[in-house]
C-alpha cells in the first residue's frame, strides 16, 4: 500500500494502518461515514460529497492540520486528523503546552460490529501520533453529550480537565500524556506494534 504513514496489528481486529487522506478520490467514502446518522457529533450530516472533499482539501492544505483514512487489512475503515490545538480548534480556549497535539476520530458506520475494533482505532490513532517522538500530550474536545467517546477516551488514559465552550458545541476537554497511555494499554494487555515514518 503506498502513502502509509502508520501500520500496526491489534489482535483480533487484524492490521490498522493510515494513510494521508486524499480529498478528491477518498470524498466519496468519507461523506458516506460523516453523514451518517451515527456521526452525529462530526456535524456534516447536511453535506454533500462536494462539500465534504472541500472541508477536507481546506484541513491537507491548512499548515496546522492532517487528514488520514484508517484501514483495516487495507480495507477503508476510519477516519483521524491530527491538528495543533494551540493554533486552530482550541487557540486562546485552553492552557496549551509545548508538545501537545490535537486529535479526531470516526469510525466507519457497520452493520457488523467487531468487538474492540473501536478501542483498537483510537489505541493506532494514539500509537502514530506518540511516534512523534515531539508529541508529549494529546487533547481532546468532544461534544459534552458523546457519551460513548468519554468512556473510550478513559479507557486509553485521558484525564478530564473541564468543559469549555467552543462556538458549535460544549466539549469535554481531556488530554492524555505519553505514559498514561502506555500505562492504560499496557494494563488492558493492548499490543499495537506500529511503526510511524
Amino acid at each position: 500500500m503506498s502513502g502509509i504513514v502508520f501500520r500496526g496489528v491489534h489482535e483480533g481486529v487484524g492490521e490498522l494502518a493510515l494513510r494521508r487522506l486524499d480529498p478528491d478520490a477518498d470524498a466519496e467514502i468519507v461523506h458516506a461515514w460523516v453523514t451518517h446518522p451515527k456521526a452525529v457529533f462530526w456535524m456534516m450530516g447536511d453535506a454533500d460529497v462536494a462539500d465534504v472533499a472541500e472541508e477536507y482539501r481546506r484541513i491537507v492544505a491548512h499548515p496546522h492540520r492532517d487528514a488520514y483514512l484508517g484501514l483495516v487489512d487495507g480495507r477503508p475503515a476510519f477516519l483521524a486528523e491530527r491538528y495543533d490545538p494551540a493554533r486552530v480548534e482550541l487557540a486562546g480556549r485552553y492552557d496549551a503546552r509545548d508538545g501537545d497535539v490535537g486529535m479526531h476520530f470516526l469510525c466507519a458506520p457497520t452493520g457488523a460490529p467487531v468487538h474492540g475494533f473501536s478501542r483498537a482505532v483510537i489505541t493506532t490513532v494514539l500509537e502514530m501520533l506518540f511516534a512523534d517522538p515531539a508529541v508529549r500530550r494529546v487533547v481532546v474536545e468532544p461534544d459534552v453529550r458523546n457519551t460513548a467517546v468519554h468512556a473510550l477516551n478513559a479507557a486509553v488514559g485521558f484525564e478530564v480537565v473541564g468543559v469549555i465552550a467552543k462556538p458549535e458545541k460544549e466539549a469535554l476537554l481531556s488530554v492524555c500524556t505519553r505514559e498514561r497511555f502506555h500505562a492504560a494499554t499496557v494494563a488492558a494487555g493492548v499490543r499495537g506494534e506500529g511503526t510511524y515514518r
